[in-house]
Parts: C-alpha cells; sequence; structure tokens
C-alpha cells in the first residue's frame, strides 16, 4: 500500500505504517532519520496532514517558528497540522490549586504539588536522563499513582512497571555482540581522554553535552502563544481540540495520541490549523 499524504515528525516510537514518519534517530524500520533543526526533507506542497505530539517544546524559541514555518511549507494548502505540548496553562493553574490545598493542610495534596513542580521545571532544569521524575515515580512510598497516571497516561504507567519490578534481563540482552563492545570500548576511551583533558571542566562538558542531546525542554506553549505561533507562521482557523477530536478523516484509527479511549499524554495541550 502506498503512504497517506500524512506526516509524523519527531515520531519516536509512536507512529503509524502509513505515514511518512521521521525522527532525529529512527527507532525502527519506516522511520526515517533526519535532524529536524535543519528542515524537513520534502519539497513545497508535500502533505495533506502534518502532526507531531511533544515535539516542538524541544525546540529553542529563536527556532521553534523556523519549524512551524517549515511544516507549513511542505503542507499543501487547505492542508492540516496537528500538534500536541504539555499544556503549560494546565500545569499553572494545577500549581495554584496545589499549592492552596497544600497549605490549607489537604491530604494527598504536597504528593500532587511536588509532582507539579516537577512538570513545570524538571524538563527544563534537568542535568540526566530522567531527572527526579524518574526518582518520582519509582517511589512506591508516594501513594500517588492514580495522579500520575491521570496526568500522564499509559506512558507513566509503562515507566512504573519497568522501574519498580526490576526483572531480570532475558538472557538475549545480557550478551552482546563484539561490535557493540567494541563501540562501547570506544565510547569509553572518547570518554576518559575528554575527561583527562577537560579536568575539572569535565562536569560542566558532561552536563552541557546532555542539554544539547534533546532530552530538555526548551521552552513551553498555552493555547495563546501556540495560536500566535502558528498565525505568525501563515496558519488560519486554529483552535484547541480535545483528546481524540480531530478534523483529521479516521484520526482515532491511527491511534497516535492514544488507542481504546485512553490518551497517550493526557497532559497535552493539542491544537490544529489549517494552510
Amino acid at each position: 500500500m502506498d503512504k497517506l499524504p500524512y506526516l509524523n515528525l519527531g515520531c519516536g516510537a509512536t507512529f503509524h505504517k502509513d505515514w511518512t514518519n521521521i525522527d532525529f534517530v529512527s527507532s525502527g524500520t519506516g522511520v526515517i532519520a533526519h535532524n529536524l533543526l535543519v528542515g524537513i526533507p520534502f519539497p513545497d506542497n508535500s502533505f495533506e496532514v502534518i502532526y507531531h505530539s511533544h515535539v516542538l517544546e524541544h525546540f529553542p524559541k529563536a527556532k521553534a517558528e523556523d519549524f512551524i514555518k517549515e511544516c507549513y511549507r511542505v503542507l499543501n494548502p487547505g492542508g492540516m497540522i496537528r500538534i500536541a505540548v504539555p499544556d503549560l496553562e494546565a500545569i499553572a493553574l494545577n500549581y495554584i490549586n496545589y499549592l492552596n490545598e497544600s497549605l490549607a493542610g489537604t491530604k494527598g495534596a504536597a504528593e500532587k504539588y511536588d509532582w507539579t513542580m516537577l512538570e513545570l521545571f524538571d524538563q527544563v532544569v534537568r542535568s540526566g536522563t530522567g531527572g527526579e521524575m524518574i526518582d518520582y515515580i519509582k517511589d512506591t512510598s508516594k501513594n500517588n499513582d492514580a495522579f500520575l497516571l491521570e496526568r500522564n497516561g499509559y506512558e507513566v504507567k509503562r515507566i512504573m512497571e519497568i522501574f519498580r519490578s526490576a526483572p531480570q534481563p532475558p538472557a538475549a540482552t545480557v550478551s552482546f555482540s563484539m561490535s557493540k563492545k567494541l563501540k562501547g570500548l570506544k565510547n569509553k576511551v572518547q570518554t576518559k581522554f575528554i575527561s583527562l583533558v577537560l579536568g575539572k571542566d569535565y562536569a560542566a562538558y558532561r552536563t552541557g553535552k546532555f542539554r544539547l542531546e534533546g532530552e530538555i525542554h526548551q521552552w513551553m506553549y498555552d493555547r495563546y502563544s501556540l495560536k500566535r505561533l502558528l498565525e505568525n507562521s501563515g496558519f488560519k482557523n486554529a483552535e484547541v481540540k480535545i483528546g481524540f477530536e480531530s478534523g483529521i478523516p479516521e484520526w482515532k484509527k491511527y491511534n497516535l495520541d492514544g488507542k481504546d479511549n485512553v490518551l497517550r499524554k493526557p497532559d497535552s495541550l493539542f491544537m490544529e490549523a489549517t494552510k
């Protein structure tokens, strides 16, 4: 079957085989590896639909408009873009709510306040993979799983299962091929050399390298700033959508924002616009 004229940018491991799928690093067969910071590798007016979920916030603010303008360029006239990003407005409202509840001594509010602070800051300031969010999720003493699932959907459920069950790795994952061993050795040698050259500055180098690798959030958006960004890039009719609601034909069947009526990232702001 030929590909649909639909494009999924920064797809990670969530993609549909009938779409054209691109990410900075390929996560599997059918995913094109490409640095989206330098543009989208297709001619003008190539697609009817463009979608990206929790990608835009990883672009530096100064590069965000360039990226959205690239989306506009490769979209057909009358085509539709759908964007999902962490919802800054919802996080801010939660912060005020759980702050007041914590001050009032409401049971369970302090744990929700702590997580909301992580939503606001952890992916901006972290200097290592997972940041404090992973430590919070791994901590079973919080008794806050229902709230975490409400905020983060089945993705956080998967993380809970991985980190809390601590299964023994299967033999296939314990045994590495010689090429992987050599690659690991090469990386260790490079790391050792850099640490010797930089000395006390190595920690700063390591932190800087991590912060450039794409995990951290460079900016956040609410329904006003995202609509303005789209309009400044040429789009029109920008409007907020709720969960599985979409102007894209048969949207739910692609299971990109979730499946079985369960959202993958319920903390999202969803917005669509047309060219």
